[in-house]
C-alpha cells in the first residue's frame, strides 16, 4: 500500500500530466471565466472526441451551419470556439476560409492534429475572446461560437466584452452563429438529453450534477472510468437573444435542434444566428 507521501506525489504527477482537474475543495463555488484554462486539462481534450463522435454528430446535424453560412453568400468563417476540430473541419472541406481559435491551447493543438489526420491544414491561433481583436486581425464574413462554449463566461461585463469582440470582428453585414444548452429546460423541467445532435457518443454519459440559476456543473464519464467536470453559466435563451441585441446585432433568430420551430423546452441545444444587418424575410 503506497504511503500518504506517495499518494500525493502520484496525484501531482497526474495534475502536472494534465490528467486530473482542480477544482479546490468546494467545486459549486468555482464561478469564474478564467477557470475553463484549468477544466480542459491533457486528458479531458484527449476524450473529447469520445464524447462527440465526429461520424454521429456531422450525420445528426447535416448540412445546417453550411447552409446558413452559403445562403448568406459568406465565405470568411472565424470559429472562435474550434475546441477538436469538427465544425472547422467540416467548413474547410465545404469551401469555406477558415480560422481555427480557441482559449484552451490544448483544444487548439488537437484540432491541428485532428485536421492534418484527414489531409487538411487548419489556419489556427490560441485567443481569449474578451481581447480577440489584439490577436485575430482582419474582418471577417461569419463567426461561429460552437459547443455551448459561450456559457464559460460566468460574468455579465465578460459575456458583453466577448460579443463586443466578435462584433468587431465582423464585417459590416457579418453574422455570428453561437449555440448552446436550452438551460431554460434543465432549470424549469429538469435534464433529459437525448443525445441525438451534439454530443453523440453513446459510451459517454455527460449529465448535470449541480444546477442554480448561476452554475450548471456538468459531469462526464468515459467507458475507461475517468470522469472530468464543467462549470458553466446556465444562458436563458431570452437573456441571450437581447444580450446579442443590446451590443448591436440587429436580428436574432433561434432555432431548437436545428428546427425553426419548437417547443419551449424540447430542444437539448439552441443555435442563433445574430445578423449585424437587418434582413427582409422572403
Amino acid at each position: 500500500m503506497a504511503s500518504n507521501q506517495e499518494t500525493t506525489a502520484i496525484a501531482e504527477k497526474e495534475s502536472k500530466d494534465g490528467a486530473t482537474q482542480d477544482f479546490g475543495d468546494n467545486p459549486i463555488e468555482v464561478r469564474e471565466t478564467d477557470h475553463y484554462q484549468e477544466e480542459y486539462v491533457h486528458g479531458f481534450v484527449d476524450k473529447w472526441d469520445e464524447l462527440i463522435d465526429w461520424d454521429a454528430r456531422a450525420q445528426s446535424e447535416g448540412q445546417f451551419f453550411i447552409d446558413m453560412l452559403k445562403a448568406r453568400g459568406k465565405k470568411t468563417v472565424l470559429d472562435v470556439a474550434c475546441g477538436t476540430g469538427f465544425h472547422s473541419v467540416q467548413l474547410l472541406k465545404a469551401g469555406f476560409d477558415v480560422t481555427s481559435v480557441d482559449g484552451s491551447a490544448e483544444m487548439v493543438t488537437k484540432a491541428f492534429e485532428n485536421a492534418r489526420k484527414r489531409g487538411l491544414v487548419l489556419k489556427t491561433a490560441h485567443a481569449d475572446w474578451r481581447w480577440l481583436n489584439r490577436d485575430i486581425h482582419g474582418k471577417f464574413d461569419a463567426i461561429i461560437c460552437l459547443g455551448n462554449s459561450f456559457t464559460h463566461l460566468f460574468k455579465e461585463s465578460d459575456r458583453r466584452r466577448a460579443l463586443a469582440e466578435f462584433y468587431a470582428a465582423l464585417k459590416h453585414d457579418g453574422v455570428l452563429i453561437l449555440d448552446q444548452r436550452n438551460y431554460d429546460a434543465i432549470l424549469d423541467v429538469g435534464f433529459d438529453s437525448k443525445h441525438k445532435y451534439y454530443y453523440c457518443g453513446d459510451q459517454v454519459t455527460a449529465e448535470p450534477e449541480h444546477m442554480d440559476n448561476s452554475l450548471a456543473r456538468f459531469r462526464y464519464t468515459f467507458p475507461d472510468g475517468s470522469v472530468y467536470h464543467l462549470n458553466m453559466f446556465p444562458l436563458r435563451r431570452a437573456y441571450m437573444r437581447n444580450l446579442m441585441k443590446e451590443v448591436g446585432f440587429q436580428k436574432v433568430n433561434t432555432y431548437g435542434d436545428f428546427q425553426e420551430t419548437f417547443d419551449d423546452h424540447d430542444p437539448d441545444f439552441l443555435v442563433h444566428i445574430a445578423d449585424k444587418t437587418y434582413i427582409e424575410e422572403k
